[in-house]
């Protein structure tokens, strides 16, 4: 397979806005939250696609003092009172919204979701985004971080799991974790894409996750998925007056003459084959790299994926398969030099490290600065096979909407390696710093 690129428009990215995919094979719904420790909590909008993906929901705030706020669409309740209506979204436009004020230290909630997919079998996504953060009528000592940009999104812990619920939408028993983290470090993984699966694996990967099943077959009932937040009461009072904006997303492809693999939060994809050089003695036959794009308000996420066939003895995602590593470059303005790097395992040790370029032009990992830790406003995680790298929008922004990017993975020396664009990002002019050989994209 050559380098390809796919494209999938921004709008039929965020069905939290009321839009969907192609009919009959895809349909979504989305929720919209607005967290502030300052007056309100707004929106939770939500709105469903098309009638073959329908979601119940139990919305739960506790506030301590201030109280609670429950919304149920397995009872139809607000609060425990009839809401005289169907609160479940099952593509009529019903809308649930929900108000908190005072969001402190000790407060915590959660949100659980159940999918029930009309007649067939359908792989379902979880897609999300950090729209907005703002520091909004603070008091002391709020002035002590000036940069304009709130912190309560590095401050909520946020676990990710499947779940079971009864009919009334309370939680008999909680299965295996899918993410776990802060909530930006969660929505950053969401932006990216999260595939679910249908048998409740917290680890399956895009591609190898079991569809969730149909109401036309009997394969049994989906498992729910849980979103269990809280504001530790350790939390200082920094986050006074921030707020933050976020969407939630899910998405249905029916699993016919699909292989799972498909992201639908993504609004590009840049695909290569893997490279074995001949006469290897560890090659990785029909491997291939993919690169999953989804431009955010305030971020855009990277998803790296390393699809290599079953039963593979080697893989490039694996730490301890030679010197497996792979890493992505940035220039910020396009102008030929990159700006940094972020790379895994580039110290043997299973973890991300950073890189900026010094003048000269020499990257610091070469110099006396050596690797950096990853700066708090980039995101990078692992699991298996697959990788989210998410960058701050306003950093690509730089120079306007063009900037450069790309991966290089390989296991060194005589080894299988990949790179985007084909023949990798790198070149040596300038001390391997020049972004020539690079993927040129435009931020959407």
């Amino acid at each position: 397979m050559s380098d390809e690129r796919f494209e999938l428009s921004r709008r039929n990215a965020l069905i939290g806005l009321g839009t969907v995919g192609a009919a009959s094979a895809g349909a979504g719904l989305g929720t919209s939250a607005y967290f502030s420790d300052e007056e309100e909590f707004t929106g939770n909008m939500m709105t469903a696609g098309e009638l073959d993906l329908a979601v119940d929901y139990v919305v739960h705030e506790e506030q301590g003092s201030a109280g609670s706020y429950t919304v149920n669409s397995f009872t139809d309740e607000v609060n425990g009172t009839a809401a005289g209506e169907d609160l479940t979204l099952d593509g009529d436009g019903t809308a649930m919204s929900q108000t908190l004020a005072d969001v402190k230290p000790g407060d915590h909630g959660h949100s659980y979701f159940c999918v029930t997919i009309d007649d067939n079998p359908a792989y379902v996504w979880a897609c999300g985004e950090l729209t907005g953060t703002s520091e909004n009528g603070y008091t002391e000592p709020e002035p002590e971080d000036d940069n304009g940009e709130g912190e309560l999104e590095e401050e909520i812990l946020v676990d990710v799991t499947y779940c079971e619920l009864n009919d009334a939408g309370e939680r008999t028993s909680t299965g295996e974790t899918i993410l776990s983290g802060s909530l930006r470090e969660v929505l950053g993984t969401l932006q990216a894409g999260v595939p679910l699966d249908g048998t409740g694996d917290g680890d399956a990967a895009a591609g190898g996750q079991a569809p969730f099943a149909g109401t036309g077959g009997d394969d049994g009932a989906n498992p729910c998925l849980c979103f269990d937040w809280e504001l530790p009461t350790t939390v200082r009072n920094g986050i006074q007056g921030d707020s933050l904006e976020f969407d939630l997303s899910f998405h249905a492809i029916q699993s016919r003459h699909n292989d799972g693999a498909q992201n639908p939060c993504a609004d590009e994809t840049y695909a290569a084959d893997y490279v074995n050089p001949d006469g290897i003695g560890q090659p990785i036959p029909d491997g291939v790299a993919r690169v999953d794009v989804s431009y955010g308000d305030e971020a855009v996420a990277y998803r790296i994926t390393f699809d290599e066939p079953d039963g593979s003895q080697y893989s490039l995602a694996d730490p301890n398969f030679a010197s497996a590593n792979f890493s992505m470059p940035f220039d910020l303005d396009g102008d030929g030099t990159y700006d940094y790097q972020v790379a895994w395992n580039a110290q043997g040790n299973d973890a991300f490290r950073y890189s900026g370029v010094e003048s000269g032009p020499n990257w610091e990992k070469d110099t006396g600065t050596g690797w950096s830790a990853v700066p708090s406003s980039i995101a990078a995680s692992k699991s298996g096979t697959q990788a989210v790298i998410v960058v701050p929008r306003s950093d690509l922004a730089t120079g306007g909407n063009g900037y450069v990017f790309g991966l290089s993975a390989s296991a060194g020396g005589e080894q299988p390696y990949v790179g985007i664009p084909v023949g990798g990002p790198y070149s040596g002019a300038d001390n391997f710093t020049s972004s020539e050989n690079g993927q040129n994209a435009t931020l959407q």
